[in-house]
């Protein structure tokens, strides 16, 4: 392709282009040459656009519940306000993807010709220059008015769209009003940027809700109104988060969140904030952050009185988050979680290591859901359970057509999903050596290349888990040490279930979840079954007592409060009780719990004179069970 001339271009636009008040004349200009170098022909037969399945917009508005969540409310609000206008209102998460939408019928059928409709990506490069996939790029509200789209068979639309981003700056989408060409009303922008608006301000006030914010304009009179700027600091004065008002008065930056204090905005320490908060007595401060500026701020405080601090002496209140939750009376687990504590926040790399079914996963999603990046996506990979030979576009994506078998909308990959949130990378010890190669590059750089794509800028907190033992796997050069120090921030071991001291609480805690909607309550387990348990080894950890405690409730009657040896499963009863009866002195090969109970099964066996049926009885089993387990002895 000859390389592009901004004065061609410019020879094809319509004159009307940009021409909508508010809209800078230059956003159709360059959204035109992009368009032109993404090789995007404006005669594109509409057919060859992506489209998600019903099952991928599922997974996709998983990923993105809490934004819709968020929004759903304000688009049916809004939506009431233009029913019947012959208008669409559409909302797309960060990629373009349309995730929501709400229309006049006549018109919806109208747009789903051109895929107006929630599951397609109407991303600039793949949708041409189009309301929403332009104010992504361009980051700001922005009209597209018939001809102005680069593609033809769009040009009977009119678009406004207005981005959204989250309190720490991150963009999260665009909600778009959609109509007839002919039937767009300069009215329709500011209905879509007070949209775009209501929704951040929503965020910012769930996301903050027992946080100290301040709310502040150069106008008293604009206090409390939709316009007003505000911030949620924390007790060392640190900004948290911001509106989008809140980043436009005091020139905030994304990277200032979590980093700056106010006081750098407002000429205030923590202490005049203090004293002139006691002194306003409910009225708005008066400050003055630089020479001939008068701030109004209002104080509003959810949990007593601004910093005031106890005594250095005094014990800190635990938090009750999704950590919290996970202690419950172990000290090896008490001691994890309060190291994890002291990392949240921090964007420190965790490496989680713990026999399989330790609960590794479970702490990796309490680490997510307790730190401030609890609104964004988490994602996990398990990657032992990923063929080594899609590992690589499932991690780092993939650009459309990048190989055979590529999807032809090519591929955002995991990593570029864990945008602004968590990656958790399970079983990371089994990952190849290619990728670790390329993962180490992604920490170091910050910047993800997918196959047959360009560079793109990736912020996320990595946790890692894995069962391995990484000297012995780095002495055997199947895992970079370079690499394990990158994950190696801070590593956690998490003890054994048999090894811990809370597993009455662990039973209780999980039966309260499992026995959910009984009209009796939780049920509580039998004297035998109880000292079972205490007795038994747990070599499936967590998830095998949840997976017996489940089917174990499955079983009970309505009226049934007790648990019971015979509520469990033919199998876990044989493994409880083979391991109770074992003598304990019994040198058994290996001294594994598979050994002994063949053992008991053999001597059960040789005892009744070969009699499948006594032996059964005998062992409190049936003989369906008996059969498979002397089949499988006899392969060991």
């Amino acid at each position: 392709m000859e390389p592009f001339r901004l004065a061609a271009l410019s020879d094809r636009l319509p004159a009307s282009a940009g021409q909508t008040q508010g809209v800078d004349p230059g956003d159709i200009s360059r959204s035109w040459q992009r368009c032109r170098m993404a090789g995007l022909a404006p005669e594109q037969n509409r057919v060859d656009q992506p489209h998600f399945s019903s099952a991928e917009r599922r997974v996709a508005a998983e990923r993105r519940s809490t934004l819709i969540t968020h929004a759903r409310p304000i688009m049916d609000y809004f939506y009431g306000q233009i029913k019947d206008s012959g208008c669409v209102m559409l909302l797309s998460d960060d990629t373009g993807l349309l995730l929501e939408s709400a229309g006049d019928l006549d018109f919806c059928n109208r747009a789903a010709k051109v895929a107006l409709t929630p599951g397609a990506s109407w991303a600039e490069d793949a949708r041409g220059t189009n309301a929403i996939g332009t104010a992504l790029i361009e980051g700001k509200p922005i009209v597209v008015n018939g001809t102005e789209h680069y593609l033809r068979h769009n040009s009977f639309l009119a678009c406004a769209a207005a981005p959204l981003t989250e309190p720490g700056g991150k963009l999260l989408g665009v909600i778009d009003i959609s109509c007839d060409s002919r039937r767009y009303h300069p009215h329709t922008f500011g209905l879509v940027r007070a949209a775009a608006q209501m929704i951040e301000n929503r965020i910012f006030e769930i996301s903050f809700a027992h946080n100290t914010k301040l709310r502040f304009h150069y106008s008293s009179e604009c206090l409390g109104s939709m316009v007003e700027g505000a911030i949620a600091i924390d007790e060392e004065g640190v900004i948290l988060g911001a509106n989008r008002s809140g980043f436009a008065l005091l020139g905030l930056r994304p990277e200032d969140i979590g980093t700056q204090e106010f006081g750098r905005y407002f000429g205030l320490t923590m202490r005049d904030l203090i004293d002139m908060e006691h002194r306003a007595g409910g009225r708005p401060l008066v400050v003055h952050p630089r020479r001939g500026e008068t701030l109004y701020v209002s104080v509003e405080q959810t949990r007593g009185p601004l910093i005031r601090r106890p005594p250095l002496s005094a014990p800190e209140a635990p938090k009750l988050d999704a950590l919290a939750a996970l202690d419950t009376g172990d000290e090896r687990v008490n001691r994890a979680i309060s190291q994890l504590r002291r990392v949240l926040g921090r964007k420190v790399p965790v490496l989680l290591q713990g026999e399989t079914g330790a609960g590794k996963d479970f702490f990796a999603r309490a680490i997510h859901e307790a730190g401030p990046r609890a609104n964004g996506p988490f994602v996990a990979v398990n990657c032992a359970a990923l063929p080594e030979t899609l590992i690589e576009a499932e991690l780092f994506g993939h650009a459309p057509g990048a190989f055979t078998g590529a999807r032809k909308e090519g591929s955002a990959g995991r990593i570029r999903e864990a945008h602004g949130g968590t990656l958790f990378l399970d079983e990371i010890g089994d990952m190849p050596l290619s990728m670790q190669t390329r993962l180490l590059r992604v920490l170091e750089e910050g910047v993800v290349t997918p196959i047959g794509g360009k560079p793109v800028a990736v912020d996320f907190l990595l946790v890692s888990a894995t069962h391995a033992d990484f000297s012995t796997r780095i002495a055997e050069k199947t895992f970079r040490e370079d690499l394990y120090y990158r994950l190696n921030g801070l590593a956690v071991s998490l003890p054994p279930l048999r090894e811990r001291t809370d597993l009455p609480a662990l039973i209780n805690r999980i039966l309260e979840r499992e026995a959910q909607g009984r009209q009796v309550g939780t049920p509580r387990l039998s004297p035998e079954l109880a000292k079972a348990f205490a007795e038994y080894r747990w070599p499936g950890n967590l998830r095998q007592l949840s997976g017996i405690l489940r089917t174990a409730c499955l079983m009970l009657d309505d009226d049934e409060t007790e648990l019971c040896l015979h509520h469990l499963s033919e199998e876990a009863m044989l493994d409880l009780t083979t391991q109770q009866c074992a003598p304990k002195n019994v040198e058994q090969p290996g001294g594994t719990l598979r050994a002994q109970s063949d053992a008991m099964i053999a001597g059960a066996v040789s005892e009744a004179g070969g009699n499948i049926a006594a032996a059964a009885r005998a062992l409190g089993i049936s003989r369906n069970t008996l059969y498979r387990r002397l089949a499988a002895m006899r392969t060991h």
